[in-house]
């Protein structure tokens, strides 16, 4: 399965963005794509009318669930909610997309961004939990790793605190 995050241009400078660590993990079947309101990228609007792709994204349109049968390639918005919303509103490629919605097992461990949705898992934990679902459970753990790692905080790295 492939992966496309389609990253607004905030999120790629941010060092909170999960985005890198899934195509780091991923490798080649991951890529990070600055979304771009006017140029939708040519051949992800391709795979889209093609079939065989689904956007990983909140609401009830299209959704069946978790079922990726027949899923080739996952599109996830890289970004804040926020920006996710606008991101869907204004690219009408998107919302021609099959629309799948997460049912995660667990809440979200990510802790480096203030007013997070409850039910909300970041850009990381959406891949981890589509890796598990789709049996490639050696993926999601080397990624679970990263992500760990990643949000750890300084001080439980160091054992030092602030002041230290």
């Amino acid at each position: 399965m492939k992966f496309t995050l389609l990253t607004h241009f905030k999120e790629l400078e941010k060092r909170s963005n999960t985005g890198r660590l899934v195509v780091d993990v991923l490798g080649s079947r991951a890529e990070q794509i600055r979304w771009d309101r006017t140029r939708p990228p040519a051949r992800l609007v391709e795979e889209i009318e093609a079939g065989g792709v689904a956007l990983i994204y909140p609401g009830t349109a299209d959704e069946t669930g978790g079922d990726l049968t027949g899923i080739r390639h996952v599109i996830l918005i890289d970004s804040t909610w926020h920006e996710a919303r606008k991101i869907h509103q204004k690219s009408p490629y998107l919302q021609r997309a099959r629309r799948i919605g997460l049912k995660p097992a667990t809440r979200s461990v990510y802790n480096l961004r203030r007013n997070q949705k409850e039910a909300g898992l970041c850009t990381a934990e959406c891949v981890i939990e589509i890796l598990r679902s789709t049996g490639n459970h050696e993926e999601a753990k080397r990624l679970q790793e990263q992500f760990l790692a990643f949000i750890r905080p300084l001080d439980a790295v160091s054992g030092k605190g602030e002041d230290a």
